[in-house]
């Protein structure tokens, strides 16, 4: 039993579009060029996120795809189940009839309660963990990865102009100072 890319490009998708939505809707392009994953698979991954009320989509010139939902209030369930991700170690699909014996009877295998718990724990464990986490998850990280670059000496230096019009440098987000611009 594992999960499949279906599950794991979905929840990937959900994470970068939950990032970034906050400047408006998000394209499909750009979260395919981000995470190396086929425009027309995201197409397909979306199309069923949409249609379990995750995401909203916006068409026309600046459209793409925003939360239905705010982040603390999705689960990663609810993206595996959306994109009819199956989550089951049994052997039988959850239908009990694991086990033939010679009589021509099915029934449950001998480990069939064994797979039956793993599954409600998965289940229960995605159910558990919300998009949000997994964006804050993500910003530490990506501050972690700052911070060691910053130490190993590899922090790139951007031009900046402050709000009178004089160029400063500075190491780090333009938005962060006000007034500032930056230029690449």
């Amino acid at each position: 039993m594992r999960l499949t890319t279906k599950g794991r490009f979905a929840v990937t998708a959900m994470i970068d579009l939950a990032m970034r939505q906050h400047s408006g809707p998000v394209t499909l392009a750009a979260i395919s060029q981000r995470q190396n994953i086929s425009l027309s698979y995201l197409e397909q991954l979306f199309g069923k996120l949409r249609r379990h009320e995750l995401v909203d989509s916006v068409r026309g010139p600046g459209g793409g795809y925003s939360l239905a939902r705010l982040a603390r209030n999705v689960t990663v369930a609810d993206i595996i189940f959306a994109v009819d991700e199956p989550l089951d170690a049994t052997s039988c699909g959850g239908k009990q009839d694991c086990s033939s014996g010679k009589d021509g009877k099915s029934g449950k295998c001998m480990t069939h309660e064994l797979w039956a718990t793993l599954n409600r724990k998965m289940v229960d464990y995605l159910d558990s963990v919300s998009l949000q986490d997994l964006v804050d998850q993500q910003r530490v990280r990506q501050l972690q990865e700052a911070n060691n670059q910053a130490q190993n000496g590899t922090v790139r230096v951007n031009r900046m102009t402050n709000g009178a019009g004089v160029a400063t440098a500075c190491s780090g987000n333009a938005a962060a100072q006000p007034g500032a611009s930056a230029t690449v």
